[in-house]
């Protein structure tokens, strides 16, 4: 065994020799960034060894400055022997920005709460529900038995025919029903295409349910507890989720699965973990007991709900990308250890494929897309780009390989919304000197994907780099310098930043950036062309997602991520796979409405043969800023 000491956390761990150091540091419970899942690629999981004796077994693309000072890849190194080692703050994976909906009356342009709820006309209909009865009284003449009594009864103004009930209740129903006078309260959860009796009560009971509406991404990880006698959010907690110690985006998390031995379980656990601990803090701020969460409405992509069912997703990256599961069977609690009553049903939103998820289901329901008349553009952008385009007759969706780009990786100082992340910047255009601001007000250590986005437009519109995305060559001040790599400008000067040396962009960080942005535009113009529409013909654009959120359109529409149309057709929708899952958890109607909308879904799958090369067309011409044809941009080029 080797002792491994980190600074300066003053945290230690016992290892076996041999242990990845990665997962050491992660196991001592300080959490790395490891965007590529552990591959080595990313460079971000850096970290100091002090002291101690450690094989090294690749370097990456560590610097000669920093293979000096003793920097090593924590997922590239093995321990051999005692340890000291030191976390910098840049390689840290700390709390995360996560976006909650509270929020959404900060901006004008966002559709609040009161204004969703008004266009919902959601009837309160929950899933799991309480309903009073008084049976009647058995006899020699009327000696049918208690459960078919209890049967008779709820199906009397009720289309409630095969009923199931637990074993529990059918154990402890004759004492109840003669202690209570034949007077109940019986708990109904939803089960399938009916109901399960799943407990009953007297009717004095002040005991009351909740439900839980969650939203598994892969970045964060929401959890609403939710009222529901009332349909009201009694609480909601948010935190990053877990697994990012294993890889930024759904590939990286599949190949670390695929890599390593009990992958798939480390997963799994990670993403339950933080599931639970979110569980905890609700149930502990709202005193009460976790027996009193009755059931779960998750939403999540396909690879989030494989890995929370602990299924092996390697087949949905895999051609001909087909999951293992699409609509998952409810699910009781205690089969996946989630930390809610023991038997109560735990229902996954349907999925579409394996990279268009139920929490894209979710999300056309919470914006009512298929109630529309006018053809709406649905955008959710995290780690991957999914859209979705039509109305009330018919529905199209894909996702667009648009890599994590956005959320910091493969950006040389990206990073997710996290203390130190610079979130806004502004460029001198003669001097070139940049101020910023960062979250949380602290010296910078990266760049979060909405600073990435408003600094793209800055660089540009300044001057710094051309259309392509290339430093103008004849551009000389100080900032503008050959890299180790390629050229770069300095936005952070090391003696400013909260981490010892400058923060830079690169033309390789450009290049990803506009990659990203170029596949989120094509894939909105594949799906155009598809339905032989123009951006013209686009009612509305809905922005989803924690990271929408935060996204300057003026900014947006300068580089061409977003088509070019009238400001007053965009809104800001927050987490809408959070509240389709507490619309599904509410409302039978709309529980069964997200089904059909899964069903409904054509989906195009832009690898396809027949699909391919158009994609690759409208890719590549959507890499200029704002595009190769700028008359898509009329706004933008000012013509």
């Amino acid at each position: 065994m080797s002792l491994i000491k980190l600074v300066p956390d003053q945290l230690e761990v016992e290892v076996d020799s041999g242990t990845n150091l990665l997962e050491a540091v992660v196991e001592a419970g300080i959490n790395l960034k490891a965007v590529c899942g552990g591959s080595g690629t990313c460079g971000k999981c850096q970290v100091i060894i002090e002291e101690g004796e450690a094989e090294v077994l690749d370097q990456g693309n560590l610097s000669s400055d920093k293979l000096e000072r003793g920097y090593v890849l924590a997922c590239k190194t093995e321990v051999k022997g005692d340890l000291i080692v030191k976390i910098p703050p840049e390689s840290r994976l700390s709390k995360h920005q996560v976006f909650i909906e509270e929020e959404v009356d900060k901006r004008e342009d966002i559709l609040t709460e009161e204004e969703l709820a008004a266009t919902q006309k959601l009837k309160l209909d929950p899933i799991y529900r309480q309903i009073e009865l008084e049976l009647n009284q058995p006899s020699l003449t009327d000696n049918v038995s208690d459960l078919e009594r209890l049967q008779i009864e709820l199906n009397r103004d009720r289309d409630l025919s095969s009923l199931q009930a637990s074993l529990p209740v059918m154990k402890d129903l004759a004492s109840h029903l003669r202690e209570n006078d034949c007077k109940t309260q019986v708990s109904l959860s939803k089960l399938g295409d009916n109901y399960e009796i799943t407990e009953l009560k007297s009717l004095d009971d002040p005991k009351v349910d909740y439900g839980l509406a969650v939203d598994i991404g892969t970045t964060t990880v929401v959890v609403e507890l939710v009222d529901l006698a009332t349909g009201k959010v009694a609480a909601r907690e948010g935190s990053y989720n877990k697994q990012a110690n294993y890889g930024d985006d759904v590939i990286s998390r599949i190949n670390f699965v695929k890599e390593n031995e009990g992958g798939l379980a480390k997963l799994n656990q990670a993403v339950i973990g933080t599931m639970n601990s979110l569980i905890d803090e609700i149930v502990s701020q709202q005193g009460i007991e976790q027996s009193q969460i009755k059931t779960a409405v998750l939403a999540g992509n396909t690879t989030m709900i494989h890995l929370l069912l602990e299924i092996d997703p390697n087949n949905i990256r895999l051609e001909p990308y087909i999951p293992t599961v699409s609509f998952v069977p409810p699910l009781r609690a205690k089969e996946l250890n989630l930390k809610i009553k023991e038997d109560g049903l735990i229902h996954c939103l349907p999925g579409v494929s394996s990279f268009v998820g139920g929490d894209i289901s979710s999300g056309t329901l919470a914006a009512e897309i298929a109630d529309r008349d006018g053809i709406t553009l649905f955008i959710d952008i995290g780690t991957n780009g999914e859209l979705v385009l039509g109305n009330k007759e018919w529905l199209m969706t894909c996702s667009c390989s648009a890599g994590p780009a956005f959320e910091g990786g493969g950006i040389t100082y990206g990073m997710r919304a996290m203390s130190g992340a610079i979130e806004i910047f502004d460029i001198d255009p003669k001097t070139y000197e940049v101020k910023y601001s960062t979250i949380g007000d602290v010296p910078p250590i990266g760049i979060c994907g909405s600073g990435l986005i408003n600094l793209l437009a800055l660089l540009k519109d300044v001057g710094i780099i051309g259309r392509s995305g290339k430093f103008d060559e004849e551009l000389e001040h100080e900032r503008l310098r050959d890299g180790e790599y390629d050229k770069e400008f300095v936005l952070v000067w090391a003696d400013d930043a909260g981490i010892e040396e400058d923060i830079v962009i690169s033309e390789n960080d450009i290049k990803n950036l506009l990659r990203s942005k170029g596949a989120v535009y094509a894939g909105i113009r594949m799906m155009l062309n598809s339905m032989a529409l123009t951006e013209e013909f686009i009612d509305q654009v809905l922005i989803a997602g924690g990271f929408g959120n935060y996204i300057n359109l003026d900014d947006a529409l300068k580089i061409g991520l977003l088509p070019d149309l009238p400001l007053d057709k965009f809104k800001f929708i927050g987490n809408t796979s959070l509240k389709g899952a507490r619309m599904s958890l509410l409302s039978e109607d709309k529980f069964e409405e997200v089904q059909e909308i899964a069903k409904k879904m054509t989906y195009l799958e832009l690898s396809a043969e027949n699909y391919s090369q158009d994609f690759m067309d409208e890719f590549v011409s959507a890499q200029f800023i704002p595009h190769t044809d700028l008359n898509l941009f009329p706004s933008v080029t000012g013509k």
